[in-house]
């Protein structure tokens, strides 16, 4: 039996995680669960400009649909002519594309031209067709957290980065490319790798966090920076993290990643260099502090 999921499933939530359980457990100990997601987001093609933020890139989204239970990942290329497509193609290209025998669905779930498509449309389209369609809730929550992408881009553009923690059930990771930067961490005593990212991801705003950095197969404890520099009148915004005691560190042109667990402080310009450097040891032993109470 395959047992395909619908959607964008940016960031891969935890009531993403609810479908994909109840797919799983639809499809049994023999069947497989078939993610089905779509790329660039269909808003990108439908109001080009109004997009929002990304929590997770494609390659990061397909290895968390993965680790969540989805033993496939098939990505369908969001296109005007997609779009344009009446519900019944596309719940044909679900049966004869994706092979689906019962096709799992938020109860929200729209599809086809004008979002014409709903559930009891698909559901009566899989009975010709030969699939089922369970309808579950997307929207669950606990302890008064929704459990929604939305909610999830709020609290990143907050700095809410615990918040944004729960409703991912991990934090909100920022995948890169180490770059030269100007090298004024390292004359300060805090070299910092400069993690090149998408402009499309969700970047928390500016200011120094507490988190991880991730490069060479090791997560160290961090020290983050998001913002411009303003300190040595910079003008590239940049996200730049200390690996905290490590100064031997070589990861120019290295993937890397940055893990934000909480929000420390906003940017400031300060009265010296001295100043500045004395609050950055101080940054770092709130970093510490804030991932160690973890």
């Amino acid at each position: 039996m395959r047992v395909a999921i619908l959607g964008n499933f940016d960031g891969v939530h935890r009531g993403h995680h609810a479908v994909i359980a109840a797919a799983r457990a639809r499809a049994g100990a023999e069947g497989t669960v078939v993610a089905v997601t779509f790329d660039p987001h269909p808003i990108a093609v439908l109001r080009p400009g109004h997009e929002p933020a990304l929590l997770t890139g494609f390659p990061r989204r397909s290895e968390l649909l993965r680790e969540a239970g989805a033993d496939e990942v098939v990505v369908l290329p969001f296109t005007t002519e997609f779009a344009a497509q009446p519900p019944a193609d596309f719940a044909r290209l679900l049966r004869e594309q994706v092979g689906a025998d019962v096709v799992v669905v938020g109860s929200n779930f729209r599809f086809g031209k004008g979002a014409a498509g709903n559930t009891e449309i698909l559901a009566a389209l899989g009975d010709d067709l030969g699939f089922e369609v369970d309808v579950v809730d997307l929207a669950g929550e606990e302890a008064g957290v929704p459990w929604s992408s939305s909610y999830a881009r709020a609290c990143i553009a907050e700095g809410d980065m615990r918040a944004a923690a729960e409703v991912l059930g991990r934090p909100h990771r920022l995948d890169g490319v180490v770059r030269r930067g100007d090298a004024r961490g390292r004359e300060l005593g805090y070299p910092t790798a400069n993690v090149e990212v998408d402009p499309r991801m969700a970047v928390p705003p500016d200011g120094v966090y507490a988190g991880y950095l991730i490069a060479g197969g090791l997560r160290h404890p961090a020290a983050i920076s998001v913002g411009t520099n303003p300190q040595f009148d910079g003008r590239e915004r940049r996200v730049e993290a200390y690996a905290i005691g490590r100064d031997d560190l070589s990861l120019y042109d290295a993937p890397a990643s940055v893990d934000f667990v909480a929000w420390l402080r906003g940017q400031e310009v300060f009265e010296s260099v001295a100043a500045l450097v004395s609050q950055m040891a101080q940054d770092v032993a709130a970093a510490e502090r804030a991932l160690y109470a973890d």
